[in-house]
């Protein structure tokens, strides 16, 4: 059973996120679903779909509920909330946490009692993850001809005293101590936040009809697990309230035991920024004679006072973005490929305003001003060289490397017309520059064949030196110019600097730095991706709709 909705919060399939998206969490579950199996009870799921180009496309769904008409999903979905953009999913998630909707089936008509609940949270602010092992010692016996096959659930008690899955282990079989397997998750799932709100765990007996026997629970915190784990006193008694209030002497139905707890704090792009992280512009731009005569209308460096050329538009668009994240806004503007007076010698390394002591701009347009200075003065030549620049910006951002904090971050931007000549010293050049904290944006403006630029941009396998050696991460992301050539400066920059945030973080993680202003004992490990909780495939035997 799927269910399809209208509304909401993500970025479409193949979009990349931009760099300081909210993100929020999606809870499902529901109440009087249609019975669709005729000897047992339905087992449902929930498929979630996302708007992309008109077309409604899968993007996440939840595991199966066995033989549940009130299934309670525990997979939740993290997406990421875009003020800046009309998001649709089907869910209708305005200002509501919380919230029910009656399902129909396909053709209007109603199905019965059948609703879905979903239940929205703004995660932001919860940056990090806990990793859970538990074990449990002596539990009840529940079967007559073997062992209880016990699995346990994880709840956080919210604000309204209502209860929220939180996530729900394997049955480990025929087992009376049963060890589960670790899991991860968010803080915010976990307890919003909140180390003192109440949680409980609850342990079952599993049955394959869906009536699982109860073997007990027991209540805690958080706060209560890190001090309990850190005084090796984890463990809590299975209580089953029923046989307490019965027997006399009863003490428990088994022992739970907290085997493991980690907490891995997880720093966003937004942390290290707020921490004060500058990012440090510098454009590299082909002055090579494959661009045409500037004097010429089709010159891709015509100066049009009407409309701006390509280089013109690129380097607006993208440097607009990084001047609100570097404080003094001064970008180092560069040149490559042109002969350069006096003498008139071919420079793969100069600064367009001439001034090699400061080859610094003040702001996005004091960069515009000495490039339409800089092209009467210099003879368009070649070849296109530009691992010099990128070994220059490499040797800055070794230097902040040695200072041991989050402190300066590099982005070069390499705006050219066609494929780089020298290609096995950039391929050497980007994999040193991989382990330091830079990126590389390569834009390729005309209509040339960019195919073998492609493999610079590491998203289809490792980028390799000439000597084997692997970058250390994708730090290139290179896009032909001509494919946003109608979109908006807006669309321009993000699609090119969509990148960057998570390169951000992957160098600061790898070198274990955390934002500047917080200690390195805050932080137990860096940032690990979370894994995927398990989610069964199941078919689709009708489809409900939300009015």
């Amino acid at each position: 059973m799927s269910s399809s909705w209208e509304r909401g919060a993500a970025a479409p399939p193949g979009v990349l996120p931009a760099p300081c998206a909210s993100k929020v969490e999606l809870r499902l579950s529901c109440r009087h679903l249609l019975d669709r199996d005729p000897l047992t009870k339905s087992d449902p799921s929930v498929v979630l779909l996302l708007q992309s180009q008109g077309q409604w496309v899968q993007v996440d769904r939840t595991e199966v509920v066995r033989s549940s008409l009130h299934p309670v999903f525990s997979k939740v979905f993290t997406l990421d909330y875009y003020f800046e953009e009309a998001q649709k999913l089907r869910f209708e998630i305005v200002a509501q946490k919380k919230m029910t909707r009656a399902l129909l089936l396909k053709f209007g008509r109603n199905a019965g009692k059948s609703t879905i609940t979903v239940i929205a949270e703004d995660i932001s602010g919860n940056n990090g993850y806990v990793e859970l092992s538990f074990r449990a010692q002596k539990l009840d016996d529940k079967d007559l001809f073997s062992k209880s096959d016990p699995f346990l659930e994880l709840y956080r008690v919210n604000d309204d005293q209502s209860e929220q899955l939180v996530y729900r282990t394997e049955v480990v079989k025929n087992n009376l101590s049963p060890a589960w397997e670790p899991f991860k998750v968010t803080l915010s799932s976990l307890c919003s936040g909140q180390e003192t709100r109440p949680l409980k765990c609850l342990v079952w007996d599993y049955d394959s009809r869906g009536k699982h026997d109860f073997i007990g629970e027991f209540s805690t915190t958080y706060e209560e697990m890190q001090k309990a784990f850190g005084e090796d006193q984890a463990q809590w008694d299975c209580v089953n309230a029923k046989y307490k209030q019965k027997k006399r002497h009863y003490k428990n139905s088994g022992v739970v035991i907290l085997a493991d707890l980690k907490f891995y704090r997880v720093y966003s792009f937004l942390d290290y920024i707020m921490g004060g992280c500058q990012i440090h512009f510098t454009v590299a731009i082909d002055f090579t004679a494959s661009n045409g005569d500037p004097r010429n209308s089709c010159s891709l460096h015509y100066i049009n006072p009407f409309q701006p050329n390509e280089y013109l538009q690129a380097l607006v668009a993208v440097g607009e973005i990084c001047q609100d994240y570097d404080s003094d806004k001064r970008f180092s503007a560069l040149g490559f490929g042109a002969r350069i007076p006096p003498k008139y010698e071919v420079s793969h390394d100069f600064a367009i305003n001439f001034n090699p002591e400061d080859d610094e701009c003040e702001g996005i347009q004091g960069v515009v001003e000495a490039y339409q200075n800089c092209l009467p003065r210099v003879q368009l030549y070649g070849p296109t060289n530009v691992a010099p620049i990128i070994s220059k910006v490499a040797r800055m951002a070794a230097a902040e490397e040695h200072t041991g904090e989050a402190s300066q971050y590099y982005i070069l931007l390499v705006l050219t017309d066609g494929v780089v000549t020298d290609m096995a010293d950039t391929r050497e050049a980007i994999v040193r520059a991989s382990h330091l904290p830079m990126s590389i944006i390569i834009v390729g403006v005309g209509n040339a064949d960019f195919t073998d630029m492609q493999t610079l941009d590491g998203d289809d396998g490792v980028l390799r030196s000439p000597r084997g050696e692997p970058a250390l991460r994708d730090i290139v992301q290179f896009v032909p110019f001509r494919e946003l050539k109608s979109a908006s400066p807006a669309a321009l920059a993000k699609c090119v600097l969509a990148e960057v945030p998570r390169q951000v973080v992957e160098y600061y993680s790898h070198k274990e730095l955390p934002p500047r202003g917080i200690s390195t004992h805050t932080h137990e490990a860096c940032p690990q991706r979370l894994g995927q909780l398990g989610v069964q495939p199941v078919s689709v035997s009708s489809t409900l709709e939300v009015p």
